[in-house]
């Protein structure tokens, strides 16, 4: 295969390589879009369990305090009509005092019930409306997750198809060179670029004059030392002046930065020039028969 067939096979595949990488991303991705309604879900149920105790709590002080308003009721109206029957100024100082304490108790806990009765009921509401919102939050989260189901099963039907394709494509290229593309493109989305006017599109650094040449020639894939893309040569386009880049806008190896090139290294690359663990200042390429 002659080297121009496998760039622009490259290109197609860097195409669906970053589609297909990206789609991976969005699937990973997809499910964390729920985590706030689920939050939100957790915590209003969290709400109506606390709510719901202090519910109890009071319901339970309404009982009470009927069951001692109506004792106290009792004992009142016992007195009230001992007083038809008092034959000694004893026994009406005793119902007296009787009637007197059982109506001062009867004043107290029918206030101290009617307060309760109004904590019960804004209670009450309290709870339907939080039902109410707990109901609206589970639909919602319900129908967020038939959505995601449906989003992911469409990413997933793309990155069939891409995948397909990409099978369709990296036959005839060396795999090495598919398995270090991958693995640029994943940090990039970008992993061939042009070289014009000796420099990198990818990276804006200056080539080594030899190096650019080289790649000029086209009879090898070589790596960007810089950036570790696949370099293509790109002529310059009419009218375009040969300076396109100043000295300003770009590097060249006297001022390169290693610090430039650690966003490509990852555990398995200590060495950023071609992935494959040669230095900055050798020349890394692979060798096509036509």
């Amino acid at each position: 295969m002659v080297m121009t067939e496998v760039f622009e096979k490259l290109k197609s595949l860097q195409e669906i390589l970053a589609e297909k990488y990206s789609l991976e991303v969005k699937i990973e991705e997809s499910p964390k879009k729920l985590v706030a309604q689920e939050e939100l879900l957790a915590r209003l149920k969290k709400e109506y369990i606390e709510k719901n105790t202090v519910y109890e709590d009071v319901r339970s002080k309404v009982e009470h305090l009927k069951a001692e308003l109506a004792e106290a009721e009792a004992s009142r109206e016992s007195g009230e009509k001992g007083m038809d029957n008092i034959t000694t100024h004893r026994e009406y100082e005793a119902l007296d005092k009787q009637i007197s304490e059982a109506t001062e108790r009867e004043n107290a806990v029918r206030k101290d019930l009617q307060k309760e009765e109004k904590t019960l009921a804004e209670l009450t509401e309290g709870l339907k409306a939080d039902e109410m919102m707990i109901t609206s939050q589970e639909q919602e989260v319900n129908s967020g997750k038939a959505s995601l189901e449906v989003e992911i099963d469409g990413y997933k039907a793309q990155l069939a198809s891409l995948e397909n394709q990409e099978s369709a494509i990296v036959p005839g290229i060396d795999q090495e060179i598919v398995y270090k593309f991958q693995r640029i493109i994943k940090r990039n989305s970008e992993g061939i670029v042009a070289v014009k006017n000796g420099v990198c599109m990818g990276c804006h650094m200056i080539l080594p004059a030899q190096f650019a040449n080289e790649v000029r020639d086209g009879d090898k894939i070589l790596f960007c030392p810089y950036c570790s893309r696949i370099l293509y040569y790109q002529k310059a386009e009419e009218g375009e002046e040969e300076s396109y880049f100043t000295a300003d806008d770009t590097g060249s190896l006297s001022d390169f930065d290693d610090d430039f090139s650690d966003e490509f290294i990852d555990e398995d690359d200590e060495n950023v020039d071609g992935i494959d663990g040669e230095s900055d200042s050798e020349e890394k390429s692979v060798d096509f028969e036509d």
